[in-house]
């Protein structure tokens, strides 16, 4: 059976002492036991942890009596080996890079849809009030060739910088519709739905991006797996390493 615990999460909060949080993030996790990626910057943290399952949720617990990550949501999925090399904490600019200021979510977060009432939309065709919904992806072109939403909006960007640009020049055609960006676990497409706002499109972020909509509703509407950056390559609908990557 599976026996490694791994974790996604990110948040979007005000954080004004990288420099001196790194290494104290670094000791507990490497005394844990734990292995992955902390990215931290002053607009808030992101992280992928590995480990043993009562150490990697103590860690979470810990850190979440910091009042500034109190809200961190985490999404779980399991493997029977330790997908990361080793342990890393590291200060950005920006948790995700975006290059756009101005896109602060945390004290500005866009309207966000719960998987299950994504899935309604689509099994309908249409959200509450009728209108089109299109499904836009925002990550790089080479994650959206492991899978994707059936009939989303692909703008092959190689790099998430590019979504603005790609953005501003897309959004006459997306005008009327209801918007739903989407990408791996969210972080990038809650800037992404702020940034649509911006420029006039009725954008809404997926809450929990695809692996939040595979833990609570399946694969519906989904065609093939979802990439992500581990050595497990890409996750499964049912939130399990595809077949013959890092079980």
């Amino acid at each position: 059976m599976a026996s490694v615990l791994n974790i996604s999460a990110y948040l979007f909060t005000r954080i004004d002492d990288t420099g001196e949080l790194r290494p104290l993030l670094r000791e507990r996790a490497v005394a844990a036991g734990l292995k992955g990626t902390i990215l931290l910057a002053d607009e808030g943290i992101n992280l992928f942890l590995a480990g043993d399952a009562e150490a990697v949720r103590g860690f979470v617990h810990e850190l979440r009596g910091d009042e500034r990550f109190a809200a961190l949501k985490t999404k779980e999925s399991w493997s029977q080996a330790q997908p990361f090399g080793r342990m890393l904490v590291k200060v950005k600019r920006e948790i995700i890079r975006m290059d756009h200021p101005t896109i602060r979510p945390e004290g500005n977060r866009a309207p966000a849809v719960a998987p299950a009432t994504l899935r309604r939309w689509l099994d309908s065709g249409h959200d509450d009030d009728g209108r089109e919904v299109v499904l836009l992806d925002t990550r790089n072109a080479f994650e959206v060739d492991c899978g994707a939403f059936d009939g989303a909006l692909d703008w092959r960007i190689e790099r998430f910088t590019q979504f603005p640009d790609a953005a501003a020049a897309a959004a006459p055609d997306l005008a009327g519709k209801t918007v739903v960006s989407y990408c791996t676990g969210g972080i990038r497409c809650e800037k992404a739905a702020i940034y649509l706002r911006e420029v006039g499109v009725d954008a809404y972020q997926l809450d929990g991006g695809v692996l939040g909509y595979f833990e609570h509703v399946g694969g519906a509407h989904w065609n093939g797996d979802c990439f992500v950056f581990d050595e497990r390559e890409a996750l499964t609908p049912g939130l399990a390493p595809r077949s013959g990557a890092l079980a």
